[in-house]
């Protein structure tokens, strides 16, 4: 239940940052859902590779290169989803940003309520 509420956060996330940005399309919500289980995929198997690989320059630049690295998992995504199309690195790379933030606020005052 607490993966599909996830997901479903996600989804909402995905939605809510694509009005914000004119080069991110989303063409339904059902894509936005394919979009969040295909991010959640790829950070759980590629993000960690990735990071042990770039760890050297993540230090260097005290972990923003990880930005870097969320930016390419929405790159990697628009091409795999159908009706998910993001610009470029820099859409990519402020989308994520945005989403990390949506996803954060939803799952902070998820947590509120059920602390209460």
């Amino acid at each position: 239940m607490k993966l599909l509420a996830q997901l479903i956060i996600s989804a909402l996330a995905v939605v809510i940052a694509s009005f914000l940005f004119k080069g991110v399309e989303v063409d339904s919500v059902f894509t936005a859902i394919i979009v969040a289980a295909v991010l959640a995929v790829l950070n759980a198997l590629i993000k960690p590779i990735l990071v042990i690989l770039t760890i050297p320059i993540t230090i260097v630049t005290l972990g923003l290169f990880l930005l870097v690295i969320n930016a390419a998992m929405v790159l990697l995504a628009s091409k795999i989803v159908p009706g998910f199309h993001v610009d470029g690195f820099w859409t990519a790379f402020f989308f994520s940003i945005i989403l990390t933030l949506i996803n954060s606020i939803f799952n902070a005052l998820g947590n509120q309520e059920r602390n209460s």
